[in-house]
């Protein structure tokens, strides 16, 4: 019998210092001036994703190894409660009924989106490429996080998962591309639905004066950061595992149920003294235990099935159609500015990363306007997501 030959790097400590290595690389390089231009066309999160799968593909990690069974439920666990304990719900609340209702009205056009799409073209991909879909809604209903967390959450493989990280940057970014390309489009949408345009002002002044306040990060905020932040994660880890998996396939599993009770638990606490963390970078931190995990989930995958991606591409662009379709719509019948069509389609697709610079393009003054609207789509991405991945559960073969 063949055997596979052994990876260069075995020891799980050595595999997470080349992995965190390789991430710190990605981050280092993207911040050197000359290199800029080539980020914007493909972010971090591609390199994190596939340069550990490369590093696989080559023999220097090993595609198994007891390091990823501990990093992607617990720093995916960490990265979600701080993401959440950082959300300011007060400011998100006082963007007031039209902004929100976009919001959700792009979330719908998610959840509805997925099963269409995959009606259509799941018979031309393998097995479990629901599960990639799932994870996919994860990402365009608030950003990787939730496709990190969707993906643990219906099991999803790394092999599924390449194809869908590949679509999300795409795809993703090309419909970045086209919003702000609408631009001029946006008086012309207003005049024919006859839109209430004054809405986008009594926006701008409920939000008046909303900033982030930011703070030099001290010993004690990285001590309860970290400390309460792995406490709290072991222990919703530990509470999902006493609650019984949900659906055939299953959709809720006990690690859906940890990352509910993570995610609702920290959105509890951002309503107390606790959300001033995040003015010392909780959310940073989050995101560097998130992209941790997501570079251990690429070091496990096979090269070859990003050879599905086409068919995934398609899909994508068959899922944002609905989804806007799905805008437009609502749009007319409460009189949004197009203004709130194109920001409230990049709250949920593009996140917190995408969303103001798209508001901004519409107005200069509305940033932070885009950027609360991508908040209000986060919180939304696990409730949202997994009911889309409940519906394409329904329909996996």
């Amino acid at each position: 019998m063949e055997q596979t030959p052994q990876a260069l790097i075995t020891d799980p400590t050595g595999v997470f210092a080349f992995l965190a290595a390789i991430v710190a690389a990605v981050f280092w390089v993207s911040g050197i001036p000359r290199f800029k231009k080539l980020f914007e066309v493909v972010p971090p999160v591609i390199y994190v994703y596939f340069l550990p799968m490369l590093a696989t593909t080559a023999g220097i990690t090993p595609s198994e190894s007891p390091l990823y069974d501990w990093t992607v439920p617990y720093l995916l666990l960490f990265a979600l409660l701080m993401l959440m304990v950082s959300v300011d719900l007060r400011n998100v609340v006082r963007l007031g009924p039209v902004a929100l209702v976009m919001v959700v009205a792009g979330t719908v056009g998610i959840i509805i989106g997925g099963p269409i799409s995959y009606m259509l073209f799941g018979g031309m991909l393998p097995a479990d490429a629901w599960q990639g879909f799932a994870a996919l809604s994860g990402s365009w209903i608030g950003g990787t996080a939730n496709m990190a967390a969707i993906a643990e959450s219906v099991g999803t493989s790394a092999d599924a998962l390449g194809p869908v990280v590949v679509v999300d940057t795409v795809v993703g970014y090309g419909w970045m591309g086209v919003l702000i390309a609408l631009v001029g489009f946006q008086e012309r949408f207003d005049r024919r639905t006859n839109a209430r345009t004054e809405i986008v002002e009594w926006t701008n002044q409920q939000v008046a004066g909303f900033q982030s306040e930011k703070r030099p990060l001290t010993l004690r905020d990285a001590v309860v950061m970290i400390g309460f932040g792995l406490a709290l994660s072991v222990l919703a880890e530990r509470l999902g595992g006493l609650l019984p998996s949900v659906g055939d396939p299953t959709i809720i599993s006990p690690t859906t149920w940890a990352v509910l009770i993570v995610v609702t638990g920290g959105l509890a606490l951002s309503l107390t003294r606790l959300r001033q963390l995040e003015s010392a970078g909780a959310s940073h931190l989050g995101y560097v235990a998130l992209y941790l995990m997501l570079a251990g989930i690429g070091a496990t995958a096979d090269l070859r099935a990003v050879l599905d991606a086409p068919v995934y591409l398609l899909a994508g662009v068959v899922w944002i159609s609905i989804h806007l379709i799905i805008l437009i719509v609502v749009a007319r019948l409460v009189r949004a500015p197009f203004f709130f069509v194109a920001t409230g389609s990049m709250a949920n697709i593009g996140g917190v990363a995408s969303a103001p610079v798209v508001a901004g393009v519409y107005n200069k003054a509305m940033a932070p306007i885009g950027l609360l609207m991508a908040v209000a789509g986060y919180i939304l991405g696990i409730y949202g997501a997994t009911a889309c991945a409940w519906l394409l559960g329904l329909l996996a073969p």
